[in-house]
């Protein structure tokens, strides 16, 4: 089958490339002429495992090309997929003017039946405005369906996501509809939910919203851990052992970050605040995702005492390890509040490090993790990369003027960290 995937962010380079990888014939598009251009030179725009090589094999194979002609996309394929961004207002509600502009592209340049489907995350009831921008803009009344089918993928790991998804969520409005998407489908081998429109939009926006209530609940526990003399890994290792509850989601750290869940949490509070339901749950999840950021900055400074001029290393950027994804990460806000109070920051991310020179100012980039430690007061990690865990810690401990290591992602054992010198400091334990 023939399929346009029209933008290329994340989700909808990982999702049209996995498609050409099961035997679709895809053409992804993107506004974006540098990145089209860098993907036609076998560059890749982001880092994402394994991304490259399936792509690769695509491309070579026939089965994948990349443009930035929408026309060309939509007159050549049978199915439109809308992955553009979603970003948030101040408002909080998202900014849907991408998906309103694919829409009026799609429908100018239709000249068959066309299924169009929402690949982006957008509020319950979005495809109603889809239907309409096309009828509006569709002046040969060309015939359409409508579909919507949320991506569930996670940074890092979205290529084994996309390809061994536990469920695929699929909402339709017609028999045709329908059958073009199980036709879409057919190669991968996992439950197919059928719903309206209005429940696949919602299903997004509630699996993340939970999802995010999970880790705040972890870390809101932490904070009791700590004050309690309690160790919040085995507190929530029990919790997770109930098959009602599950051991996903339950580590407790500095928070979350990436773009999902930060926008769809606030997305979701705004679409029930406009639908007359105060969400007053999910907007605590939010303030305790910002309260655990700043309880970090005082944790260090309850064992520096003043930060002006101590001279801090940062272990991982990102906002989570195997993606070079800045957005939202915990470390924007903490090393920018460690910066406010005096502290000379130094970075250090496997993958992040250009993405992060253009959203934390004001800090020293390190090639290494052994520069991050030279002299430094106090080590703090943020972003639990295996990679740290092959570090010799005895070499890091020499190189530090003050052997302090603050693990804001329970990625060390105390036990061994202290057997070696070091003053650690988890969260929750």
């Amino acid at each position: 089958m023939k399929l346009a995937m029209i933008g290329t962010g994340y989700v909808g380079l990982t999702t049209g490339a996995c498609f050409a990888r099961v035997g679709h014939d895809v053409i992804c598009v993107d506004s974006d002429s540098e990145k089209i251009e860098t993907l036609n030179k076998g560059g890749m725009p982001i880092f994402e495992p394994g991304l490259d090589e399936i792509i690769k094999e695509a491309v070579s194979s026939g089965r994948l090309e990349f443009t930035t002609d929408v026309g060309k996309s939509v007159r050549e394929s049978s199915v439109c997929f809308i992955a553009v961004g979603t970003p948030t207002r101040d408002t909080g509600e998202p900014d849907l003017g991408y998906v309103e502009n694919v829409a009026r592209d799609i429908a100018e340049n239709m000249n068959k039946y066309h299924l169009v489907v929402e690949k982006s995350t957008v509020p319950v009831q979005t495809h109603r405005w889809v239907r309409t921008t096309i009828e509006r803009y569709n002046k040969a009344g060309t015939p359409f369906d409508v579909a919507s089918n949320p991506e569930f993928l996670r940074e890092g790991s979205a290529v084994d996501d996309f390809l061994h998804p536990d469920r695929i969520v699929v909402g339709v409005e017609s028999d045709r509809a329908r059958k073009l998407m199980e036709e879409v489908y057919a190669p991968f081998d996992a439950p197919l939910v059928i719903t309206d429109l209005a429940s696949a939009e919602l299903i997004k926006h509630a699996s993340n919203a939970f999802l995010a209530m999970k880790i705040s609940f972890a870390n809101a526990l932490s904070v009791v851990c700590e004050a309690s003399g309690a160790d919040v890994r085995k507190v929530t290792e029990g919790m997770g052992m109930d098959n009602r509850i599950g051991p996903h989601f339950l580590n407790a750290g500095v928070g979350y970050g990436g773009f999902c869940f930060p926008k769809d949490l606030r997305a979701f509070v705004r679409i029930a605040d406009e639908l007359g339901y105060d969400f007053a749950l999910l907007r605590e999840v939010e303030n305790i995702n910002g309260d655990m950021k700043r309880r970090f900055v005082r944790k260090v400074k309850s064992v520096l005492w003043n930060l002006r001029g101590k001279k801090i290393g940062v272990l991982g950027l990102s906002f989570k390890p195997n993606t070079d994804d800045m957005r939202f990460a915990p470390s924007i806000d903490i090393i920018n509040e460690l910066v406010n109070q005096g502290a000379v920051v130094s970075g250090f991310d496997p993958k992040a490090m250009e993405r992060a020179k253009t959203v934390i100012p004001g800090i020293r980039f390190c090639d290494t993790p052994q520069e991050v430690a030279d002299d430094a007061d106090l080590l703090a990690l943020l972003t639990e990369w295996p990679e740290f865990g092959e570090l010799d810690l005895a070499d890091i401990k020499r190189r530090m003027r003050v052997p302090i290591l603050c693990d804001g992602r329970n990625f060390f054992e105390r036990d061994r960290m202290e057997e070696l010198g070091f003053t650690y400091l988890g969260v929750g334990r």
